[in-house]
């Protein structure tokens, strides 16, 4: 009995994927880092109430803003797709 265990090679092309089902940004630089401090404006709400802004394309999470604000934030938390940040006087 023969197996073919390349059938599933290239399955994942097109799709910007490697085998591992991650995209290559994921391990990208990120535009922030814990600790920065930047001003921003809300675009959105999320559906738990925290304020969607982005930087470069990137999301931050901004716990307390409303959409439309334009607020001081400090980076709190950086993971592959999202950041967290906090608002600052």
């Amino acid at each position: 009995m023969s197996r073919d265990f390349g059938s599933d090679r290239g399955r994942d092309e097109g799709r910007g994927e490697g085998r591992s089902g991650m995209k290559p940004d994921y391990f990208m630089p990120k535009p922030v880092k814990v600790g920065d401090e930047l001003e921003l404006t809300i675009e959105a709400s999320a559906s738990k109430g925290d304020g969607i802004a982005k930087k470069d394309g990137y999301v931050i999470f901004v716990k307390g803003a409303k959409q439309g604000d334009t607020v001081k934030v400090r980076i709190t938390e950086v993971r592959p797709r999202f950041a967290l940040g906090e608002m600052i006087s």
